[in-house]
């Protein structure tokens, strides 16, 4: 098979993986309490990719040059990210949710800007105004109605912390072998999430959670959570990061608000509504605009 569509089937795969990571993740929540559930996934993750990098005989251990940017980037995009998603979305519908936070194409096109010294040229400008009417879009009528919801500011940050990681991995490249790179940083979200749960949700330890009257949806949802969006999703995105250009692989992000709204509305039953649609075709037009390949003169 041709490398290009090798390229297009490996986008189309994470984003359909990341897109229906969304409902699983909602249904996962009804049982386990946020800090708990991102422990449990990113540190099954972790464990997971440790494993794989073993046995494709991947070096696990990073030098010590590489353990700053590994970390740094790994606490926006993976640390960070998580954890204000599992909030968003115990305080917002998941469609909705998922529309605000895939406006990180738009941020990172911002951060790299400032950051990077990327040209801000009249293509993104475009896509940037796109984002701009798409949130417009989404909010406004929330505003209006008195119903916009703090886990929509949640996802909003989480968008913008992806992007701010992103730009770090870009800006400071390593040479560690992507699932040694991924391991570590879900390894680290989840010392950050066990850290929480001791804090914050103690009763876990002490009375557990009631596991034998969870429904077979709960398991298969974590199950899916667990092995195909933090450990083989995670794996493909740092592989197709570290191999192409930042706008290739910000195209697996188009289709993940598409997803993440239609499988919301198939397995939660959530009905979106008409700005939320229209919301969702901007925030996508924006997206589509920075993320294509800039015209030559």
């Amino acid at each position: 098979m041709p490398r290009r569509w090798t390229d297009l089937l490996a986008v189309l795969t994470l984003a359909t993986l990341w897109g229906l990571n969304w409902p699983a993740v909602r249904v996962s929540l009804f049982a386990f309490p946020p800090w708990t559930f991102r422990a449990i996934g990113m540190g099954s993750g972790a464990l997971f990719l440790f494993f794989m990098a073993r046995l494709f005989g991947q070096r696990l251990l990073l030098k010590r040059s590489e353990m700053l940017p590994v970390f740094a980037a790994g606490f926006f995009t993976i640390t960070a990210f998580n954890l204000l998603l599992a909030f968003a979305q115990l305080a917002a519908p998941t469609s909705r949710a998922v529309i605000v936070t895939f406006t990180l194409p738009i941020w990172t096109v911002i951060l790299a800007r400032i950051f990077l010294g990327e040209q801000l040229n009249r293509q993104r400008l475009i896509g940037l105004g796109f984002g701009i009417a798409g949130l417009v879009s989404l909010g406004w009528p929330l505003i209006v109605e008195g119903t916009f919801s703090f886990g929509l500011f949640l996802a909003l940050l989480a968008g913008i912390s992806w992007a701010f990681g992103t730009i770090v991995i870009k800006r400071f490249p390593t040479s560690a072998p992507p699932m040694s790179i991924a391991g570590w940083q879900l390894a680290a979200g989840a010392l950050a999430s066990a850290a929480g749960m001791l804090i914050f949700e103690p009763w876990v330890l002490s009375q557990g959670l009631p596991v034998q009257n969870f429904q077979p949806r709960i398991w298969v949802a974590l199950t899916y959570h667990i092995v195909f969006s933090q450990g083989v999703a995670y794996l493909m995105w740092y592989r197709m990061l570290a191999r192409l250009p930042a706008g290739t692989v910000s195209l697996s992000t188009l289709m993940v608000p598409a997803i993440g709204v239609f499988s919301s509305v198939i397995f939660l039953g959530e009905t979106p509504s008409l700005a939320d649609f229209i919301g969702l075709a901007l925030m996508t037009a924006a997206a589509c605009v920075v993320a294509l390949p800039q015209r030559r003169g």
